[in-house]
């Protein structure tokens, strides 16, 4: 039993069954979408914090720690931050958000906003979905059961039927269990790795650490820009808001998670610096020599529960996005089956996508970059009630998206000046194109 295959078989065939299960708990829409906004400070924390520490994060914490050490620190401080500036703006987001995020945007800037929110923002999404297919098949194929490609085509199929089966319903009742599998593995991972020869030999942490030539200050307020305001902004993290019963367990779950990601960033950091010295690139395979049979498996589950909790969520809330496009109420019976032919449709998608980009961090930060490009600054502004020109907000959605974007395939094409340069005018594009009326007031008349 010392296999991690029977642990891996348990944990699909677990997940499948609840997601089964819950299918004949769901009475409406509702419940499918937002498990009925009754969701308690436990239910909501724990399915945000398993939703942020998908298998992108935590295996990408790990693969950036790798090539720039300490200072991959700032990848998950990033996160905490974006939660923490999120805190004070929840109680808005829950007050006038119903299912989406575009839903939101339709409500301060009117139907040209959601529409066009509702085009673009399950695109950039198919690529954060794509990450954590990406993750899971790694995982699995690290067990020399199965290769990459086939890993990645069984790992999509679970998320998909487990999705489609039980929404927000089953994604609450296993995201805390997930949670504290994820947690206990990180935990006892680190543990065992301080215990060796090797931990002596790490380079410490010090303030000098945090920056270096792989990571500069520039790079720091880009992360800032492309992944911190994921988190203020983002639709997978505003779908645990919708969630919540009320404002004040949306804003105190928001700030419990954000405290625990500050440990959780120490710890991911050390595994990768760790990782990196003992010449074992990827998570498993350090892990196999670390932990004794058993609980290898375990952490085998737990790492897979990371995936799972964030690619369910991040394809349901894409699929709930695109189905506004077609019902504007979306307790319409037919919006429904839409949505659940959506996750079908997107869910293979992501597939295509892992089985063509198997960078982790590469997938996830380039939709990351695209959505922040697009939607930040409006979703910021309408949040704090700011006037702007609304004609103007396709165009600005649309050209910062893009410019941002371009800017990311040039830092990945290794001219990282320049590319941080077009990043840094995409907020500016954005910011001028919403703020800045460029039609004469006569001319209006």
């Amino acid at each position: 039993m010392n296999n991690p295959v029977y642990f891996v078989a348990v944990y699909f065939l677990f997940v499948l069954l609840l997601g089964l299960y819950s299918w004949f708990k769901i009475k409406t829409p509702s419940d499918y979408y937002v498990a009925g906004k009754k969701a308690r400070l436990v239910s909501v924390s724990g399915s945000l914090l398993a939703t942020i520490l998908g298998g992108s994060a935590i295996l990408g914490t790990i693969e950036l720690s790798q090539g720039v050490g300490w200072a991959a620190l700032w990848f998950l401080f990033c996160a905490a931050f974006g939660l923490f500036m999120l805190a004070p703006l929840a109680k808005y987001v829950s007050r006038y958000g119903k299912f989406t995020l575009s839903g939101l945007l339709g409500h301060f800037f009117g139907e040209r906003a959601r529409i066009i929110s509702s085009l673009v923002i399950p695109l950039a999404w198919l690529g954060i979905v794509g990450a954590q297919i990406i993750a899971a098949a790694k995982i699995l194929a690290g067990l020399e059961i199965i290769s990459y490609s086939a890993a990645a085509v069984f790992a999509g199929a679970v998320f998909i039927l487990y999705t489609l089966f039980g929404g927000q319903v089953s994604i609450l009742k296993t995201d805390t269990l997930q949670s504290v599998l994820i947690i206990a593995g990180l935990v006892t991972l680190v543990i065992f790795a301080s215990g060796t020869p090797v931990a002596t030999s790490l380079p410490e942490l010090n303030a000098g650490a945090l920056f270096n030539d792989s990571f500069s200050g520039i790079d720091l307020v880009i992360l800032l820009l492309t992944y911190s305001v994921t988190f203020v902004v983002g639709p997978d993290i505003y779908s645990r808001v919708f969630c919540a019963r009320d404002e004040k367990t949306a804003t105190r779950s928001i700030l419990v998670v954000a405290v625990i990601l500050v440990p959780v960033s120490f710890g991911l950091t050390y595994l990768g610096i760790y990782s990196a010295h003992t010449g074992s690139s990827e998570i498993m395979s350090f892990a196999r020599h670390l932990l004794p049979g058993w609980f290898y498996g375990l952490f085998i589950a737990a790492l897979l529960s990371a995936v799972m909790s964030s690619a369910d969520t991040t394809l349901l809330t894409s699929s709930l996005i695109l189905s506004e496009l077609f019902y504007s109420d979306m307790e319409n019976k037919r919006a429904f089956r839409l949505t659940r032919t959506l996750i079908v449709v997107l869910g293979i998608l992501s597939i295509v996508i892992a089985l063509f980009v198997t960078s982790i961090l590469q997938s996830l930060l380039l939709a990351l970059t695209f959505f922040s490009g697009a939607f930040a600054v409006p979703m910021l502004a309408g949040l704090l009630r700011r006037r702007i020109v609304i004609k103007q907000i396709t165009a600005a959605m649309l050209a910062g998206g893009f410019t941002a974007l371009a800017g990311k395939i040039v830092t990945i094409g290794n001219n990282q000046l320049a590319g941080n340069i077009i990043i840094l005018s995409a907020f500016l594009i954005n910011a001028g194109l919403l703020f800045i009326p460029f039609v004469s007031k006569e001319r209006n008349r």
